[in-house]
């Protein structure tokens, strides 16, 4: 065959590969237009379009495998990151002082359910502990975007809904590398010492961002945006798979990078880092979308639906705990419908615990499960809009 013919047909192929990705992410920069008009969060209706372009859909595309999977690691990285740019340590300790007995009312309620649901499924502990996981943890991007959205970003709800947002973000430090122990089937031992690991790593973090923010961050310049860009970016990258190689999470230590910037330089960073945030972020929920084969909806629905009611009822418990000192009741609807949707992290644990659930599509029910707890999320905040009164 001709060498010329082979690199034509190259082009060609390429040029299609292009043209699907470019498609796919105009289609997704649409489908955000149509989201802040109707004021619904975007990310199922991402999902909903992964679904779409997936085998077994409406519009079945052949995108890349190996971009779709790097951009979607990417996108989970950058959505911590910028997460970890919004606090100080100021706010944790703050957050964790005054959210103690609201993180153990989360745990109770929204935890405990999840795993005594696996358990009597007969999924057995290790897969108990990976639902306890998808049903505890609320999507802190789709909450903030919500909180965005509704006009609450500097408004005491807000506070308090973000408060417990932090908290359920950092209990992930020791869980996602006790998790992943216990999905590689490694000893106790080993399991232990992935967990001292991140809790050292995260002590650190915390202790540096209090003492020694300043002079990690002489170097970066805000009145240098490209130079700031990339070294905040590359540091994340960095730090992530890094993480990775020693059995920590790459995500939490995205987020410990973001705690560690402050001032002038976090803000500077997250204006320059949020469209690439944004564009990563919708790759990361569109792959998990195209990664669930639509059929597969229908078998675990029932279970979602339920797992979605104790969820809603959960965080209600939740909402209802930190605002029992406000006056205005409707308070306590308005963080339950912040803390309502799960999203990246749920659907991260999914991803890496699906080898161990056998007989079950733990990625399409976490799906779903995401579909509707972000649907009724925004058609809670929907409804209560009306009267609110932004304080």
């Amino acid at each position: 065959m001709p060498h010329h013919f082979l690199v034509a047909s190259t082009d060609l192929q390429t040029s299609a590969l292009l043209a699907e990705i470019g498609a796919a992410l105009l289609a997704l920069g649409v489908i955000a237009f149509i989201a802040s008009r109707l004021k619904f969060s975007v990310v199922p209706l991402y999902l909903l379009m992964g679904l779409a372009l997936g085998e077994g859909g409406l519009l079945p595309l052949s995108l890349s495998e190996e971009f779709m999977t790097t951009g979607a690691q990417i996108g989970a990285i950058m959505l911590l990151l910028l997460l970890g740019l919004e606090y100080s340590s100021y706010d944790l300790s703050k957050a964790f002082k005054e959210r103690k007995s609201a993180g153990l009312v989360d745990f109770l309620a929204n935890a405990i359910p999840g795993f005594v649901v696996a358990i009597l499924l007969g999924w057995g502990v290790g897969a108990a502990m990976a639902l306890a996981g998808i049903t505890y943890v609320s999507s802190s991007g789709i909450g903030a975007q919500l909180i965005k959205e509704m006009g609450f970003r500097r408004s005491e709800v807000s506070k308090r809904a973000v408060g417990i947002l932090v908290f359920e973000d950092l209990a992930l430090a020791p869980y996602l590398p006790l998790l992943t122990s216990v999905v590689l089937g490694v000893s106790a031992v080993s399991g232990l010492i992935s967990v001292s690991i991140a809790l050292v790593i995260t002590g650190l973090v915390i202790l540096l961002s209090f003492r020694g923010s300043s002079k990690l961050v002489k170097i970066l310049d805000p009145n240098v945006p490209g130079g700031l860009l990339l070294t905040v970016f590359g540091a994340a990258l960095l730090a992530a798979g890094l993480a990775d190689l020693i059995g920590f999470s790459g995500v939490v230590a995205a987020f410990l990078l973001g705690l560690l910037l402050t001032g002038e330089i976090a803000e500077t960073a997250r204006a320059k880092l949020g469209p690439i945030r944004d564009i990563f972020a919708a790759i990361f929920f569109l792959f998990f979308g195209i990664s669930t084969d639509p059929a597969d909806i229908p078998a675990v629905l029932p279970l979602a639906l339920l797992l979605s009611i104790l969820g809603i009822a959960g965080k209600y418990v939740v909402g209802w705990w930190v605002t029992r000192d406000m006056s205005d009741k409707s308070s306590a609807l308005r963080v339950t419908g912040f803390l309502i949707p799960r999203g990246e992290f749920s659907m991260v644990i999914a991803a890496l615990a699906a080898p161990i659930v056998i007989g079950f599509e733990l990625q399409a029910l976490t799906l779903t499960y995401v579909l509707i707890t972000a649907f009724c999320a925004s058609l809670l905040l929907r409804f209560t809009r009306s009267s609110l009164e932004r304080k």
